[in-house]
């Protein structure tokens, strides 16, 4: 069984629209295709369980990073594989473009069918991260990137307003407003289980994938498939580094940047006595003290 998940709502209700054209495609490419249409957010990870238990062997997610965050936590449930063996794949039909990049895929939805035509699968990581909210601790997974500190601020800003001008200069917007008011916090973080270190920081990333926040080339080494996190660390970055520089933060040079710092782990530990919000694969789902955990090839993609 195939199942799609689809969120008629990303890029800005584009998808709803191509859909019906995709389908067909879809169908023709790798078999009877089931749809399953989201009305709200967090849905789309209630859906991909609910057909992995029914016996899906092949769960796709169209739409843009949020929704393809929302599938893969749908392949977990609690610390569990909900159905081993059973694949994600992407079609990608959002404002975010920002996991696919990694592997060089384009934003084209009938390149994506050509790309699932072939049958291939590759195991890739997952991150899990245990945070806080208002409600208490939660848990979730991420198959790109996480992070803290202005990216949070930044998710919190972007999903408050319209992406209609698209997903690169959306957040490129609201990254600027962010820094209007924004200062470094400080943050305590043990690496590995090592000593815990206090560090000011402008953003501290988690990568499993390479880029973020629109396009940003914030991990240019990561790799999905490596059993590592790519951490880059951000530190006295204001207004002015993301308007003058912005160009090194797009293309990976920032890495030789005053103020940029990277390192590799396999897990990690953050607090804060301040308030300091989380990015999760785009979306801003609570806030420090958080641990994050690499998962090696916990999720198989298809394509």
């Amino acid at each position: 069984m195939i199942v799609a998940i689809v969120n008629p709502r990303s890029a800005n209700g584009a998808t709803a629209r191509l859909w019906p054209e995709i389908a067909p495609r879809l169908a023709a490419a790798v078999g009877e295709v089931q749809s399953r249409f989201t009305q709200r957010p967090g849905q789309a990870t209630e859906l991909a369980r609910e057909a992995l238990r029914a016996g899906a062997e092949l769960v796709l997610s169209v739409g843009g990073d949020g929704t393809h965050n929302e599938v893969a936590n749908g392949f977990f449930d609690g610390a569990s594989p909900v159905r081993p063996g059973a694949a994600m794949g992407l079609v990608p039909a959002g404002t975010g473009g920002d996991f696919r990049k990694t592997f060089g895929w384009s934003a084209d939805a009938r390149e994506a069918v050509e790309r699932l035509r072939s049958g291939a699968r590759r195991q890739i990581d997952v991150g899990r991260v245990t945070f806080t909210t208002d409600r208490g601790p939660a848990v979730r997974h991420f198959v790109n990137v996480a992070s803290f500190g202005i990216g949070g601020l930044v998710d919190d800003r972007v999903n408050r307003t319209t992406k209609a001008l698209g997903g690169k200069l959306s957040f490129a917007i609201a990254s600027l407003r962010a820094l209007l008011a924004f200062r470094d916090q400080r943050v305590r973080v043990s690496i590995d289980g090592g000593e815990t270190r206090e560090l000011a920081v402008t953003s501290f990333a988690v990568a499993n994938g390479q880029y973020f926040g629109g396009g940003m080339w914030v991990a240019p080494e990561a790799r999905p498939d490596d059993g590592l996190f790519d951490l880059t660390i951000w530190q006295g970055f204001g207004l002015s580094d993301f308007v003058l520089r912005a160009g090194r933060l797009y293309d990976g040079s920032h890495r030789k940047l005053p103020g940029t710092t990277t390192a590799r782990a396999k897990r990690l530990r953050a607090e804060s006595d301040e308030v300091v919000l989380l990015d999760v694969d785009g979306e801003q789902p609570g806030r420090l003290p958080a641990s994050f955990e690499l998962l090696p090839g916990a999720l198989t993609l298809a394509g």
